[in-house]
C-alpha cells in the first residue's frame, strides 16, 4: 500500500506544481521536494531497535523485511552449519543467523551453495548473506560488504593418526596428496605452500577423501577439525598436526549492503546479553570468540 501511495503522489506532483505556479504568479522559486527516504525498522538486539535512515531503493534491510526472509548461504560445516537428526540446520552460525533474522523481524532460510560461487550467489540475490565460517581474506573483503570479525580460526593439516608424527612441519608435507574445499582458505594455503591437491565441493568431502585413503591429507578449518575428527567422532583415526595460518571469520553481504551495519549492531547487543556465548558453548567454539570493540 505504501508503494502505491508513493506512486500516486509522484503522478499527481506535476499537476500540483502547475496549480501552485498559477497561484503564485511566478514570483517565487519552487521549493525542491525532500528526498524520499524511510526509516529502516528493527535493527538491534537486546536493547531494542535502532532506526537508520536509508532510501528503500538502496536498503538491503528494507528488501529483506519486505520479502520476510533472510536467505543464508552455507555449506555442511560442523560445528558452524549442519543438519540435526530431523534435518534442521543447526550449529553456531546457523543458530546466530536465526537470531539475527528474528531481530530484523523475518525468518532465516538456509540454502546450500557451491562455495566457489558465493559472490555470484550474493550478487544474483539468490542468497542475502554468506554465513558459514567464512575467512575474511583480502579477496572476500574486496568483493563483499563484511561484518566485523567474530571468531578466530586457522587452517590445519588433517591426516591418519598413525603417521602424524612424521608430518609436524610445513617442510615435511611435500610429497603428500591433499584434498581441500574449492575456493576455500585451505586451498589458498595449499597453493601458497606448493602442495599437490584436489579440490572438493565441501570440507566434509575433503575429510572423506582422507578417511577413504584417496588422499593422504586434507587442509580444513581448525574449528571443523576440533568438532569432526578424533576420539568420539565419525573419524576417530584422523588427527591434525600443522597449523598453516591464523585467520578470522566474518559474515559476507552484497557490496554496499546496509546489512553489514545491521549485523554489527545486532552482534554487539547479542554478545553483551549473553546470546552469543550461550550458542558458542553449545557448539564448543567459545574459546575462539572475538569480543566486539
Amino acid at each position: 500500500m505504501l508503494k502505491k501511495n508513493r506512486l500516486a503522489a509522484l503522478l499527481l506532483a506535476p499537476c500540483l506544481c502547475l496549480s501552485l505556479a498559477a497561484c503564485s504568479g511566478g514570483n517565487s522559486a519552487a521549493t525542491p521536494a525532500p528526498a524520499d527516504t524511510e526509516p529502516v525498522e528493527t535493527i538491534g538486539g537486546a536493547d531494542g531497535p535502532t532506526d537508520i535512515l536509508l532510501t528503500e531503493e538502496e536498503s538491503d534491510v528494507a528488501y529483506i523485511q519486505d520479502k520476510g526472509t533472510l536467505v543464508v548461504g552455507i555449506t555442511n560445516f560442523e560445528p558452524m552449519d549442519y543438519r540435526d537428526a530431523s534435518g534442521e540446520w543447526i550449529g553456531f552460525d546457523a543458530d546466530m543467523a536465526k537470531a539475527f533474522a528474528e531481530s530484523l523481524g523475518v525468518e532465516a532460510e538456509f540454502v546450500e551453495i557451491n562455495w566457489d560461487n558465493k559472490v555470484l550467489e550474493l550478487d544474483g540475490k539468490n542468497i542475502d548473506c554468506v554465513w558459514n565460517g567464512m575467512t575474511l581474506t583480502d579477496d572476500v573483503k574486496a568483493l563483499m560488504a563484511t561484518s566485523e570479525p567474530y571468531c578466530l580460526n586457522g587452517q590445519v593439516v588433517v591426516l591418519a593418526a598413525d603417521v602424524a608424527d612424521q608430518y609436524q612441519t610445513v617442510e615435511s608435507l611435500s610429497g603428500l596428496s591433499f584434498a581441500v574445499e574449492n575456493g576455500s582458505a585451505g586451498m589458498e594455503q595449499a597453493e601458497a605452500a606448493g602442495l599437490d591437491y584436489v579440490a572438493m565441493d565441501t570440507q566434509a568431502k575433503a575429510l572423506m577423501e582422507v578417511a577413504s585413503g584417496t588422499s593422504d591429507a586434507a587442509i580444513i578449518d581448525l574449528l571443523m577439525a576440533g568438532a569432526m575428527i578424533g576420539e568420539g567422532t565419525s573419524y576417530p583415526d584422523l588427527t591434525y598436526t600443522v597449523q598453516l595460518n591464523s585467520e578470522e571469520y566474518g559474515v559476507g553481504f552484497r557490496k554496499g549492503s546496509d546489512l553489514a551495519e545491521a549485523f554489527n549492531t545486532f552482534w554487539e547487543a547479542a554478545y553483551a546479553d549473553g546470546t552469543v556465548m550461550t550458542a558458542a558453548e553449545t557448539y564448543g567454539v567459545q574459546e575462539s570468540l572475538i569480543e566486539p570493540d
